[in-house]
């Protein structure tokens, strides 16, 4: 008896006990590693969600944003070229996108624009043909997309590192958007840059 003691102990300790670990490790595994696919898709089906939100709230005709990526290297440094793209575009019917226009685009092409962003946050332009409010160097995207009114806010961490742009387009009316509007959409654009960061974590 004390025999088959020892063997079933062995057996336990030897065989089923290993298979525990692996078993339990492998679980605890999948808890750490989400499968990307999936969580990628949930992430775009709620920022898409949100930017639809923003646009009806806010009477837009197209709703984009932005984020920023390593997009190739320079030669003969191998050091990291920052370029934008837009990721997230929501519009109206009859109203163009400009998704396919705004990929891999060097920073430096609208370094004026950017440094705005960085520096203050936003950038209100609600009449793109009004002399008096400076524009950024980005009139002529505006006349190029028949954009008449537009609206930049900064997405930023929780720890202030820039990772992209939330925009708002006026294609049919000129639109000038009151204080508590601009407020609301900073609180949006820290809310898209918690859910942004956190996918990029991940």
């Amino acid at each position: 008896m004390e025999n088959y003691l020892g063997i079933i102990v062995a057996f336990i300790t030897g065989v089923i006990g290993p298979i525990l670990v692996v078993y339990i490790k492998n679980k605890l595994n999948k808890v750490e590693k989400p499968d990307m696919v999936r969580e990628t898709l949930r992430v775009s089906e709620l920022v898409t969600h949100k930017i639809e939100n923003i646009k009806e709230e806010f009477k837009a005709d197209r709703v984009w944003i932005t984020q920023f990526h390593n997009g190739g290297n320079f030669y003969p440094t191998g050091k990291s070229m920052a370029k934008f793209s837009i990721m997230y575009e929501s519009v109206h019917p009859g109203v163009p996108s400009v998704q396919s226009n705004f990929h891999n685009i060097p920073v430096n092409l609208f370094s004026k624009s950017i440094n705005e962003l960085l520096s203050n946050n936003l950038i209100e332009i609600s009449d793109y043909k009004d002399e008096a409010i400076a524009t950024f160097g980005l009139k002529y995207i505006a006349e190029d997309t028949g954009c008449k009114s537009g609206y930049l806010f900064a997405i930023k961490t929780i720890d202030d590192k820039f990772i992209g742009t939330l925009g708002l387009d006026y294609t049919k009316r000129k639109t000038k958007l009151d204080q508590d509007s601009i407020n609301h959409l900073q609180v949006y654009a820290t809310a898209l840059g918690g859910v942004l960061m956190t996918h990029l974590e991940q």
